[in-house]
């Protein structure tokens, strides 16, 4: 990560107010650590070496967001049929087109 990505990483977590708990309060408090960062936050930050590393969130957090991403996925599958962005064809074929877009690419 260069120093631009950290800046705008470390901004918007401030500007959210995005709890952080570092690594070593993490390895002297353990879970409690991150209980109390979630105590009345989704979502929150660890940090590591005073910069922001890894997302905890609880598990209801967790699935609100798979459910947006699964919502999404379905949202743009519509829209590529709407689009006629598709291909009715067996399984063969479909193996064949594929290998053959593979061998393109490269």
């Amino acid at each position: 990560m260069n120093n631009v990505e950290y800046n705008v990483i470390n901004s918007t977590v401030n500007s959210v107010n995005m709890n952080v708990v570092t690594a070593n309060e993490l390895k002297l408090k353990g879970v409690g650590a991150l209980e109390q960062a979630l105590k009345n936050e989704s979502e929150a930050i660890i940090s590591v070496r005073g910069k922001p590393r890894f997302v905890v969130m609880d598990e209801a957090q967790y699935e609100y967001l798979r459910d947006c991403e699964l919502s999404a996925a379905i949202a743009e599958s519509k829209a590529d049929i709407a689009a006629g962005r598709y291909a009715v064809e067996t399984a063969d074929a479909h193996m064949k087109r594929l290998k053959r877009e593979l061998a393109d690419e490269l």
